[in-house]
């Protein structure tokens, strides 16, 4: 893998994605982490584009199949336009046809520093932490990308763990701190597995991110929590944080069924 980064632009709508996309259920597929954050990273550009100086402050994605390892072409569409609040679109075609689906909620911001409070208290630091090979769990790329340290030993259904990769989303393009956090989100159900996934499947369907501020670029806190229905259905649950603390939280739907 020479490439420095997850996608290569082709043109203004198009992506390339590099082999380090590739897994976690099946190496010859996009992981959804990275496509995640480069449908975050086409919102993010569109709204700079009309001026817009609202804040991504929910993303919701619903995953509609596959994701082949071929170019992506990102749609980005207003939905709700407004001063203070604004609803986007955006639908990544993947192989002729739409892989994913996500919708972002746009908000003004305000000062609301005396009022702020309920925050879940902070992740031990990652410097201070050792890194975890994800690798002896799932193939693929993008899990061989990433710098994943756990704040303690991972147990079944139970991990907090910080997330970090050297690689850039698209290769030589600024991108903003929203969708370089995005970018390993989805990774949350991998890091807290509650049965061994040669034996179970279970993944996810959809990703929906609320952010109560916007967070740094760099590490990305996952506290997570994963539960097992009895009925084939399993929700993955993290509290997210940057190295300042919660920035918010994410829920992810899970499939669950023997292999």
């Amino acid at each position: 893998m020479s490439s420095g980064s997850y996608y290569e632009r082709i043109d203004e709508q198009r992506y390339k994605p590099t082999p380090h996309t590739s897994g976690a259920w099946n190496p010859a597929e996009q992981h959804f982490s990275p496509l995640g954050g480069l449908i975050a990273h086409a919102i993010d550009l569109d709204r700079r584009g009309r001026g817009s100086e609202l804040a991504v402050s929910r993303l919701s994605f619903d995953i509609l199949g596959k994701l082949a390892l071929d170019e992506c072409d990102i749609r980005v569409e207003v939905i709700r336009p407004g001063r203070t609040i604004e609803l986007v679109e955006a639908v990544a075609v993947i192989a002729g046809r739409p892989a994913v689906r996500a919708r972002a909620w746009l908000l003004a911001l305000g000062d609301t520093a005396a009022v702020e409070g309920g925050q879940a208290p902070p992740l031990t630091p990652p410097a201070e932490l050792e890194p975890w090979s994800a690798s002896e769990l799932w193939p693929g790329g993008y899990i061989a990308s990433l710098d994943l340290r756990p704040c303690a030993p991972p147990q079944p259904g139970r991990t907090a763990a910080w997330i970090s990769s050297t690689l850039d989303l698209v290769q030589g393009e600024s991108v903003g701190p929203v969708a370089a956090f995005v970018t390993h989100v989805d990774a949350a159900n991998g890091i807290a597995v509650r049965r061994p996934p040669t034996e179970w499947m279970f993944p996810n369907v959809d990703l929906t991110v609320h952010l109560d501020r916007t967070p740094q670029i760099g590490w990305t806190g996952l506290d997570t929590t994963v539960t097992f229905g009895p009925d084939g259905r399993g929700i993955t649950s993290s509290v997210l944080h940057d190295v300042h603390g919660q920035v918010g939280h994410a829920q992810q739907i899970l499939t669950v069924r023997p292999l």
